[in-house]
């Protein structure tokens, strides 16, 4: 059987794997992501495909990395919170391994892993909307991974929906992540509780008295319990993620919508008012195919599943 590697490159962490032809992670291991110095990014992959080579047949790498990665899946031209500018990662990892390497942008190998593995792997057409703290895409056309001319497409996150609205870290103001995102919904929450409202007092107490302590798994924690203040303002975001995935569906149609992320573990707690905005903008809604919302099933582990099988292809 094919064994090919996989490896999840984030600011915090570096992930990897020995994935099969099934999709089953077979070894994992992880590492500490040295995000400002690059020269030790490469050497701590170098180190984790080293250890998991010598007691796996691997046949090729896949890195997933949070960045704009050119066309020909080698250079990260960009990177917003690893210190790469115009690297040509697949030329340096390739000589440090021994083996082919495939770079591509971890919210594209995520959406992959999800269509031949995960949610959405009995359609051809899918788009995978990932809820963090920000909000990733990656989007299947017809069976094939849609990267655009440059090779950086699906950049959802950042498609304008207010006219300048709230700053956001790219430097354009309204982007869709700062008001769908695990970013907004703290941000919301926190001002209501600085604010003293009522509402949010459930909140503060979880978070010891201090609105700044307030994060989205609290959120989440609190909505789950019944709070009702915690699950408007996951409602908040799911209404935001609604209508900005109907516009989306406009333009894209695809099969199916698969919510991933940190956020979207929050469940029918957000895919609910998701599913509700949706259908309430839906561009010729009554008269087309509705498509389907579903959960992601593959986890955090998306990324490395799908990079691996790319590499393998």
């Amino acid at each position: 059987m094919s064994l090919s590697c996989g490896v999840d490159v984030g600011g915090t962490k570096i992930l990897g794997g020995v994935v099969d032809e099934d999709g089953t992670i077979v070894e994992e291991l992880r590492v500490e992501s040295p995000a400002t110095d690059t020269e030790a990014i490469e050497t701590a992959i170098e180190q984790l495909v080293t250890e998991l080579k010598s007691r796996h047949r691997i046949t090729a790498v896949g890195v997933g990395a949070a960045g704009y990665i050119d066309k020909a899946r080698s250079t990260v031209m960009f990177a917003p919170n690893i210190a790469w500018r115009d690297v040509n990662l697949k030329a340096d990892l390739e000589a440090l391994v021994d083996l082919p390497v495939v770079v591509e942008n971890d919210a594209n190998a995520a959406a992959w892993g999800e269509f031949t593995y995960g949610a959405g792997h009995d359609v051809d057409d899918l788009l995978l909307v990932t809820v963090g703290t920000g909000i990733g895409g990656g989007i299947v056309h017809d069976g094939e991974l849609l990267r655009g001319a440059f090779g950086v497409g699906a950049e959802i996150g950042h498609m304008r929906v207010v006219p300048d609205g709230i700053l956001c870290g790219c430097g354009n103001r309204g982007c869709f992540e700062q008001y769908g995102s695990g970013n907004a919904l703290v941000r919301e929450a926190r001002a209501a509780a600085r604010a003293g409202s009522l509402l949010a007092q459930t909140l503060v107490d979880l978070a010891g008295g201090d609105p700044e302590r307030i994060t989205g798994p609290l959120i989440t924690e609190a909505a789950r319990a019944g709070d009702p203040f915690s699950i408007e303002q996951l409602a908040g975001v799911g209404r935001w993620l609604g209508e900005g995935i109907a516009s989306l569906t406009a333009v894209l149609d695809p099969a199916a919508v698969v919510i991933g992320g940190g956020v979207g573990e929050a469940g029918d707690l957000l895919l609910a008012p998701i599913e509700s905005a949706f259908r309430s903008q839906l561009t010729g809604r009554g008269h087309r195919p509705v498509l389907e919302i579903r959960k992601a099933q593959l986890g955090n582990r998306a990324g490395l599943i799908g990079a691996a099988d790319l590499a393998r292809r």
